[in-house]
């Protein structure tokens, strides 16, 4: 056992003191390169590659330089003009993308403070490797699954411990100008591995370490990292040590370090050349999965897509029957206005519920498996009347990439409402909105039987306030409709599937009451649309910036056209005039308004927490903020080139709080705000500021889910986020109270504790914690979470964890999601042996096309391999055709025949087994200006999976005009 192992009950000091970083800083710095940076720019290149590659094979040009200059907005540009998207570019898909990414890189500064190999201190070669190489399975087998989310979440993780190998190593003062690419190939040796007891350093010379590793090590080509330790200065006789202030081990002699992680580290002077070669090394890997994965499913992966998913909750009891259809109805607009475009949804998500039943999650990238399964959607059952209805909410919540808009559809009041706190704490972690579509007519009022003749639901008005309440908390509607009137309503979902959606103001009134809305309209929006929605009566009247106005009497007028539908008011705004606009309302009854509209200009944020210590900086916080505390935000801001932010507010309308963030720019589309003491409460974000590519330069952009604090503080951390199928993990807690954002460390208070999980996965848990005076405030727990044997390696399940007080007025929650990874046995990749080549080819260009050239191979993946699950062409023109056989050894053979024109003389095929490993197989053909006499026929003999027949291949090696090469990588 390790020292760092023996240390453990320590951690949650160690967590306080989160400083303790010995890393590339994670996320800010003003001189030093980052993670952040590292993991952007690396996407951003490989990213702008893949439409290049995807350019190429289209006959399209390319013309963007790809170099560590890119912007998100220009690598979404060049995309979009190969004609995967549309001109009307919203860059905040890839912004969501490449975030979570470089905030789950960071986390692993907090998350795994203490383990050496997911930094590749104390020599940690091996151990470090398998987290790469395990984590790359996991994404890869998330991506096979379309568990995208999850695989953005492990695959920045690993991306960490890839891009401290080279500031934590000496592979840079080896002179190597490329990546090690041994560290994500499980099959090649880590060699020239400094042994245990060989010496690597000597002592600097004071604050001088430019010289401290031995040359020794340096002319043998040796690979070491530094010792680092934060308890104890014992390290192996004459070892490097990782330095800094915090590693103990650095003070023993041989004094010093070797990190690179910042420009003032002991071996600074090296930190560009390392962080330059992590981005090298970061493309590398992401060059791996974009094979195992495919061009199309490795651009969603990167979150390259201009357009939500579409996803729906239905309702499939016997009275939904026209509700269904209506889905149906819509979905099939959607799909058909805008399959082949840019505009078509970048994914689709279904979750059928009744009672007791919900799901399966239907989740798929291809609108025809979506179409099948939601035509197979029917209406039947339903026995008393609450149904599954947060239960299947909690599923799309957890499989929906963040900032989605949800649809639920039903006529049933909640059976599950003991989920609201969770499903409020999914909707805050994921900000996603999620709106209602309720036809269940109020008790008391005529209830028209549906087309199947089954009389619809009656829903009370309690049963209607849970569904009120999660909209508003989301930015979402409830919209209260019959049947009959449900067609005009489902014009919210054509709406916001469409790209680029923004909200520019949303605001709610509960109780009910009289109120004018003031609201931006700025040059780059279009189709600009308001919704109030509340019971009668209820009547409006909107003012445009020029004075004209249109009260809720006129249906069509000078500014909008009106539709009605239940308690929906929908206003499509058809003029474009920029300004100051005014909404205002009359009713006593509680309502919502929500404007939207089209445009490139938008932001996503995410609540980050400082760490304080020698390399301070932020990383991701979850749950909510403290009441009374200090609270950060790191806001990403789209089309970032012609924006300028001027403010940033949390605003609390039912107050009216006003609290003002300080804002600091982090260069490019990053700022990070500040906010002090925010009171308990509330709140919305609200972004301001100038645009300059439009006529009217303010501009004002809104969060839609709502910011509220809390007085309790729950912490969770995992020792691992990959969870093997039939295992059990644990993860421990902290509940505490909290006075203005600071522990009250002499409270005794007892908490409620609830525990849930998307996938209904065995789990044990307190149902209570005590804070006990003297014991710092802080009561700690343990939940245990078990994958089930059966579950597939891929599958993502999410973990709530709640904890509310005494008198249950105060609620705060962590949410942690795991992955489902099995261990893969097989780490050798396909291996491709050529059988035959054929046909001459002419010398004459202008004959090429004239003659053919074919050549045929076996490519295997060895008797205890995983088979090979796919064969693509990577470059070349040609045609493959794909059989498969069986080897004399009994070993399953993929049999690849390729046939292209003499113009196409190139080709690279990409084989990829059923674990994700890549192979690449270069054929070449070489065309002579002379002609010999052909060499001796050879052959090689399969025998055909399909019909047990052996068939024999005859290779002709041809005279002089082919000549073929193949080259695996």
């Amino acid at each position: 056992m390790t020292a760092r192992q023996t240390v453990m009950p320590l951690v949650v000091l160690i967590l306080s003191l989160s400083g303790l970083v010995h890393s590339f800083k994670p996320l800010f710095s003003s001189d030093s390169i980052t993670h952040r940076y590292i993991t952007r720019i690396a996407i951003l290149r490989k990213t702008a590659e893949v439409c290049r590659d995807i350019a190429a094979s289209n006959g399209l040009d390319f013309t963007l330089t790809i170099d560590n200059s890119l912007s998100v907005g220009k690598v979404q540009r060049a995309c979009s003009s190969i004609g995967t998207f549309t001109s009307f570019v919203s860059t905040i898909k890839f912004e969501i993308g490449i975030a979570t990414m470089y905030l789950s890189n960071a986390m692993v500064d907090q998350i795994f403070v203490l383990s050496a190999a997911h930094h590749f201190d104390d020599e940690t070669f091996h151990r470090g490797r398998d987290i790469i190489t395990e984590g790359v399975s996991a994404v890869k087998a998330s991506v096979k699954l379309e568990n995208f989310y999850r695989g953005r979440w492990t695959l920045g993780q690993i991306c960490h411990t890839l891009q401290d190998f080279y500031s934590h190593s000496n592979w840079v003062e080896l002179g190597y100008k490329t990546p090690y690419s041994a560290l994500i190939r499980p099959d090649q040796p880590l060699e020239n591995l400094a042994g245990q007891n060989t010496p690597t350093c000597r002592s600097c010379v004071g604050q001088n370490c430019i010289n401290n590793i031995l040359p020794d090590v340096l002319n043998r080509g040796l690979l070491t990292s530094g010792y680092f330790s934060i308890f104890f200065s014992a390290k192996p006789t004459g070892k490097c040590s990782h330095g800094g202030f915090f590693d103990r081990t650095s003070r023993k002699d041989p004094v010093g370090g070797i990190n690179k992680d910042t420009l003032d580290s002991s071996h600074g002077i090296f930190h560009h050349e390392a962080a330059d070669l992590a981005i090298h090394a970061t493309m590398e890997l992401l060059e791996d999965i974009r094979l195992a994965a495919g061009e199309k499913n490795f651009l969603r992966l990167m979150g390259l897509s201009q357009s939500p998913v579409l996803c729906f909750v239905i309702d499939t009891t016997g009275s939904m029957s026209d509700d269904i259809d209506e889905a149906k109805r819509v979905s099939l607009e959607i799909i058909d206005r805008k399959r082949g475009t840019g505009q078509e949804p970048s994914g689709y998500i279904l979750v059928p519920f009744n009672d007791p039943d919900y799901g399966p999650l239907v989740m798929t990238a291809n609108a025809d498996v979506f179409i099948e399964r939601i035509n197979c959607l029917s209406a039947s059952g339903g026995g008393d009347i609450p149904e599954m209805v947060l239960s299947g909410l909690q599923l799309a919540l957890t499989a929906a990439p963040p900032f989605s808009e949800i649809f639920v559809f039903t006529d049933a009041p909640a059976k599950d409402g003991d989920l609201k706190n969770t499903i409020i704490a999914l909707i805050e972690s994921t900000k996603s909105q999620v709106t209602f579509m309720l036809t269940g007519s109020a008790a008391g009022q005529r209830r028209r039987r549906t087309s199947q003749g089954v009389v619809p639901r009656a829903m009370s008005q309690s049963g209607a306030q849970l569904y009120q309440d999660l909209a508003q908390t989301s930015g979402g509607q409830a919209i209260q409709v019959t049947k009959s009137e449900l067609s005009l309503a489902t014009s919210v979902i054509v709406d916001s599937s469409a790209s680029a959606v923004v909200t520019v103001f949303q605001a709610s009134r509960n109780p009910g009451r009289p109120a004018n809305f003031n609201f931006t309209v700025d040059g780059s929006l279009q189709n600009i649309t308001a919704y109030i929605t509340g019971d009668s009566p209820l009547t409006f009247s909107l003012t445009s910036s020029t004075g004209v106005s249109q009260t809720s009497s006129q249906s069509s007028g000078p500014l909008a056209s009106v539709t009605t539908a239940g308690n929906l008011r929908r206003l499509s705004l058809n003029t474009d005039q920029t300004g100051l606009w005014q909404l205002s309302v009359s009713s006593n009854n509680p309502y919502s308004v929500k404007v939207t509209g089209q445009s490139s200009v938008n932001f996503i944020y995410n609540l980050v927490e400082e760490s304080d210590g020698a390399h301070g900086d932020f990383s991701l916080k979850e749950g909510r903020p403290l009441s009374g505390g200090n609270t950060s935000i790191l806001i990403t801001v789209t089309a970032s080139d012609t924006v300028k932010v001027t403010e940033v507010t949390l605003f609390d309308n039912s107050g009216p709080t006003e609290v003002k963030g300080s804002l600091q720019s982090l260069g490019s589309s990053d700022f990070l705000v500040t906010f002090s003491g925010i009171p308990a409460g509330e709140f919305v974000l609200i972004l301001k500021g100038e645009d300059s590519s439009s006529t009217s330069s303010s501009f004002q952009r809104q969060a839609s889910t709502r910011i509220k604090t809390s007085s309790i503080s729950v912490t969770a951390q995992a020792n691992n986020t990959n969870i093997e199928p039939g295992t059990t993990i644990s993860i421990p807690f902290t509940v505490a109270a909290t006075t203005d954002g600071v522990i009250t460390d002499s409270a005794t208070e007892t908490f409620t504790v609830r525990v849930s999980n998307d996938r209904s996965y065995t789990s044990t848990s307190p149902s209570s914690v005590t804070t006990v005076a003297g014991s710092g405030g802080k009561a700690n727990g343990t939940v245990t979470l078990t994958a089930p044997s059966s579950a597939a390696s891929g599958t993502d399940v999410t973990l709530t964890i709640e904890a509310e007080n005494a008198a249950a007025t105060d609620i705060n929650y962590v949410v942690l999601r795991f992955s489902v990874t099995a261990k893969v046995k097989d780490i050798n990749h396909p291996v491709c042996h050529v059988v035959s080549t054929s046909t001459t080819c002419a010398s004459s260009q202008s004959l090429c096309a004239s003659s053919q050239w074919e050549f045929i191979a076996n490519i295997t993946d060895g008797i205890n391999g995983t088979g090979i699950d796919s064969v693509t062409i990577r470059q070349g023109n040609g045609t493959l055709n794909i059989t498969t056989a069986i080897g004399a050894g009994g070993d399953n053979i993929t049999v690849v025949t390729y046939t292209a024109s003499c113009c196409s003389q190139i080709v690279e095929l990409t084989a990829v087994d059923g674990v994700g490993n890549v192979g690449t197989c270069v054929q070449q053909a070489r065309v002579l200006d002379t002609v010999t006499k052909p060499p001796p026929v050879t052959s090689s003999v399969v025998k055909t999976a399909s019909t047990g027949e052996y068939t024999l291949y005859i290779s002709i090696i041809l005279w002089i005009s082919v000549v073929f090469s193949v080259s695996w990588k």
